[in-house]
């Protein structure tokens, strides 16, 4: 079970995930649409620059020109890419041509079982999907706090020969749940584990994890 905290802000909330047992920290810079947690590219330098080892630091944007990912990736010296936005086949493939040691992750929305058939051209050109909630109304596309229908999402699963990681609502109340229904390669929460003062509260980041590890154990165990 892989997990990803995203929203990070500061460099001692990276540490921190990092020492409760996190694999990724996202950082979210390029923006477009409605977010409290897009940071600027000189702090995500810095927050890379002092991550511990063993964990990746993760570019999250919501830009979609191949050049401009490209450009700010290199500036945050970041290993993984996880694209919010409408990027296209060829973009993605014009990006992995230009940095061939990046993992590429593409975002898609759950709003309906059409969503398979949309992520299908994208399987041979990344290396692995989220899932997330769509919130029109804020015009947020990530850290929207709401969960989607996990039918869907557990079909994609089951449908998508790349590895899926799920979003959208997780909290460390309802990510058990999660895993053990849906199933997916790893878990990614952002809004649900905020403090009052908007950065990550560390018991929350603590009981996320330590329950996300539990429940993907306790599936492993039982019989196939």
């Amino acid at each position: 079970m892989r997990i990803k905290i995203c929203g990070i802000k500061r460099v001692e909330d990276a540490i921190m995930a990092a020492y409760c047992g996190a694999d990724a920290v996202g950082l979210v810079v390029g923006q477009k649409h409605n977010s409290d947690d897009f940071i600027d590219k000189h702090l995500a330098q810095k927050i890379v620059k002092e991550c511990p080892p063993y964990i990746s630091p993760v570019l999250v944007t919501e830009l979609d020109d191949a050049e401009e990912i490209y450009n700010l990736a290199n500036e945050i010296g970041v290993t993984s890419i996880q694209l919010h936005s409408d990027c296209t086949v060829d973009s993605i493939i014009s990006l992995r041509k230009a940095l061939p040691y990046i993992k590429i992750i593409k975002n898609f929305h759950v709003n309906g079982s059409e969503v398979i058939q949309a992520m299908k051209p994208f399987e041979p050109v990344v290396d692995a999907f989220i899932l997330d909630t769509l919130d029109l109304a804020n015009d947020k596309v990530g850290g929207t706090g709401l969960v989607h229908d996990w039918n869907i999402s557990r079909k994609v699963v089951q449908e998508v020969s790349k590895p899926v990681i799920l979003a959208g609502g997780l909290t460390p109340e309802n990510v058990g749940e999660a895993i053990w229904f849906v199933k997916p390669y790893g878990v990614d929460a952002s809004s649900g584990l905020k403090a009052s003062d908007g950065f990550k509260d560390k018991t929350k980041v603590i009981n996320f994890i330590s329950r996300a590890k539990r429940e993907f154990f306790n599936i492993r165990n039982l019989p196939l």
